[in-house]
């Protein structure tokens, strides 16, 4: 429906930039002005409109290249073109990691050529590569657990699957390997590990993300393969005979760099330092164009905004839009932002973050007070016809919105439908083709309900 791109400007004006009307002689409640936006968002192509523009005119948004730089500057210029009332950045400084080549072999007992990634912060191997012996464990816990010195001068192989789940929750359980696999395999004598990616897939992508070392331990190479070739190592072992590797990583550690967040606010009516937050981290991996991680999260937060302000219907409270600068390396832009505004903590009302892809909404809980459950009540009604039902009062919060949960900001999480997420989550796949144009417009209805009657409430929303 929206992906002839030649005609969104046209359904751009019709849909998005005419004011919201209320049925000629009908009393205009606060419900029906929300309804209809929230009608409107699931015909407008804006989001996808916004997304599109973003993964093709910028592409990867790696933190620290000069595509990160093209991102700001593709942000600041959409915002303002959307006309918010106010854009601006603020700085967020770090050190930067650097990829360069990468290659795996299985030399030993049989010849073949593995599809491999370094993950983030990763050290080098030393330029020669790295050629040992491959020692198999099927899960960290199973390599801490294993003896002092059982990995001694091997490259260490972690097998373990990622589980499907609709909510994503087989990633943490997986992700351990990732983050810290280096670590515990350098304690072990390893000289480099290679894990399973972590994913649900069965492409010949591997997927990166982060990983950390522990201190005063020795910093190994570390490294993903696809899920494909794990499958053909496991096989290999299968066998019973010694496998051997070369595995060559250039990537590692840069220069400092200041990137920025980018922030931009519609105005509250009455009350416009009290401030509703929404957003996502303009950041990706470099592997693919972000389009899924987290480019939807940008176009769905920054469309609700634009739909909310332009309405005609400004609620009271201002609606501030947050693209977060390198959440993929540790939150730091999130951490900056929270740093910054410490002061202004009490104007933070409540949030949400939109970072796990395009997938419907199907579900919403809230982390608020008991006697802002009335409202949450009629948020569920507003949601309903989005086929989006209330869980609980027991939200997390979005990654970015970690820092400002810590420091005693209301939130909510609108759940999104994460089945297929993980097949793509850090990888060459991420890129907008993955995207249903349908489903992104639905999340925005889901969010322009949420951040309209929080922004509205008479009734402050708290913890």
């Amino acid at each position: 429906m929206f992906k002839n791109i030649k005609n969104t400007l046209l359904i751009f004006t019709l849909v998005v930039l005419s004011p919201v009307h209320i049925h000629a002689g009908a009393q205009q409640t606060e419900d029906e002005i929300v309804a209809a936006i929230r009608d409107k968002a699931l015909k407008s192509p804006l989001a996808y409109e916004i997304l599109e523009s973003l993964t093709t005119e910028v592409g990867h948004r790696m933190p620290g290249t000069p595509q990160d730089a093209k991102a700001v500057d593709w942000a600041v210029k959409k915002l303002k073109s959307l006309k918010f009332d106010k854009v601006w950045t603020e700085p967020v400084s770090f050190k930067t990691w650097v990829r360069r080549h990468e290659s795996a072999y299985i030399i030993a007992p049989y010849e073949h050529e593995l599809k491999v990634t370094a993950l983030g912060y990763s050290v080098p191997t030393p330029d020669q590569g790295i050629e040992a012996e491959v020692i198999h464990f099927n899960t960290i816990e199973d390599l801490i657990d294993s003896k002092a010195d059982s990995a001694k001068g091997k490259i260490v192989f972690i097998s373990r699957k990622m589980e499907r789940f609709k909510d994503g929750s087989g990633y943490g359980p997986a992700v351990r390997a990732r983050g810290n696999g280096a670590s515990e395999a350098a304690l072990k004598g390893a000289v480099a590990v290679v894990i399973r990616s972590i994913g649900t897939d069965s492409h010949r992508l591997p997927h990166t993300g982060m990983m950390r070392y522990k201190d005063n331990v020795v910093q190994i190479p570390a490294a993903a393969i696809s899920n494909p070739d794990a499958d053909l190592l496991e096989r290999i072992f299968a066998r019973q005979q010694p496998v051997k590797m070369k595995l060559q990583l250039n990537s590692g550690p840069g220069e400092e760099y200041t990137s920025q967040n980018v922030i931009a606010e519609m105005s509250g009516s009455e009350l416009p330092d009290q401030k509703i937050i929404i957003g996502g981290h303009l950041d990706s991996w470099d592997l693919g164009t972000g389009a899924i991680d987290d480019g939807a999260g940008v176009a769905i937060t920054v469309a609700a905004a634009k739909l909310i302000g332009a309405s005609g219907y400004r609620p009271k409270r201002t609606i501030r839009v947050i693209l977060w600068a390198n959440e993929e390396q540790g939150l730091i832009g999130a951490k900056a932002y929270a740093k910054a505004h410490q002061q202004e903590m009490p104007l933070h009302v409540t949030g949400a973050e939109s970072d796990f892809g395009a997938g419907k909404i199907y579900a919403f809980s809230s982390h608020v007070s008991p006697d802002n459950l009335q409202l949450v009540n009629r948020m569920s009604q507003l949601m309903t016809p989005l086929g989006i039902k209330y869980v609980n009062n027991q939200a997390r919060p979005g990654p970015d919105l970690i820092p400002l949960f810590e420091q005693g900001m209301s939130v909510f999480a609108l759940h999104q439908d994460g089945t297929d997420y993980f097949d793509v989550h850090h990888t060459a796949d991420d890129t907008l083709d993955k995207v249903d144009p349908q489903n992104l417009a639905q999340n925005v209805a889901a969010y322009v309900v949420f951040a309209y009657l929080t922004a509205n409430s008479e009734q402050k929303i708290s913890r």
